[in-house]
């Protein structure tokens, strides 16, 4: 096609893809595409707002690598990660289902530990976490032999992949449901901590006026064939942030389950598994 005028840009796109043989990709090009040139005629995008988008999007390339995702945290913080969860968990993707995004700070290999071991491998000062939790499946029954990875922040709301004074695979730990479903391990409370504001980023969250805080959590990874892998995460209850989390990751159904007691805190929890593929998902850093 030679283009006379704007309108027909769209449609030369679509024709030129519209050889695509397979499906779902066709589906979802088309979409894109369809979707996209109608926002730039929307906003009347410039071509210096073109530019500057595209210099977004390259930022985020050069700042991921082996210990940081920046293109995983830009769609954390737009929304769009727990969008997708949320689509595809739970009863036609309502907020009371218990997935959550991944996140950027996910390792494939942590340590295998025994049940009621703890997760803590270097100096952690802060108060003790005693966290006893649970598996089932749908029918309430429990489900043994589950996969689960356990990840989170220090006190000072850093993980140790961010933070030279903690050990490797510091506050992270591989556990495996016994036969009543249970897993138990000791730890720290985590804290609430800011995204990295460092790279494009943080300059789109300063310019949106917003704060770059998430509030304390626990996630947590289940793994069992036969199972959907399920990808979630637990927050302390009283957090200052859990109404604004930047990254939008709060649904009701995950707040909860920590107990006070003295100086130390107690997390009780139970997550329920549906049947499915169990597919582990990418680790964004290694």
């Amino acid at each position: 096609m030679i283009i006379e005028r704007q309108e027909q840009v769209t449609e030369a796109v679509l024709s030129a893809m519209a050889g695509t043989s397979d499906p779902r990709l066709k589906q979802i090009m088309t979409s894109l595409v369809t979707h996209l040139h109608a926002f730039a005629r929307d906003v009347k995008l410039t071509e210096a707002e073109w530019e500057k988008a595209v210099g977004f999007v390259v930022g985020l390339g050069q700042l991921t690598n082996d210990t940081h995702n920046e293109v995983v945290l830009a769609s954390d913080a737009v929304g769009f990660s727990t969008l997708v969860c949320l689509l595809n968990n739970g009863a036609e993707g309502n907020t009371e289902t218990a997935a959550a995004l991944l996140g950027p700070f996910w390792r494939m290999h942590s340590p295998r530990t025994e049940n009621g071991g703890s997760i803590v491998r270097s100096a952690t000062p802060g108060p003790e976490l005693i966290a006893n939790l649970r598996v089932k499946d749908s029918a309430g029954r429990p489900i043994a032999g589950v996969e689960v990875d356990v990840w989170h922040s220090s006190p000072v709301g850093m993980y140790e992949n961010q933070d030279a004074t903690q050990a490797d695979m510091n506050l992270r730990g591989k556990f495996v449901t016994d036969a009543e479903g249970r897993f138990s391990f000791r730890s720290v409370k985590p804290a609430g901590y800011p995204v990295p504001v460092n790279g494009p980023v943080g300059t789109l969250l300063a310019a949106q006026n917003r704060h770059p805080y998430r509030p304390a959590h626990v996630h947590f990874l289940l793994f069992k064939p036969g199972f959907k892998t399920l990808v979630t995460q637990v927050f302390v209850d009283d957090d200052q942030y859990l109404e604004s989390d930047v990254v939008f990751g709060v649904t009701k159904s995950l707040i909860g389950g920590f107990s006070r007691n003295g100086d130390s805190y107690g997390l009780d929890y139970t997550f329920t598994m549906e049947p499915g593929e169990a597919v582990l998902p990418a680790p964004p850093i290694k």
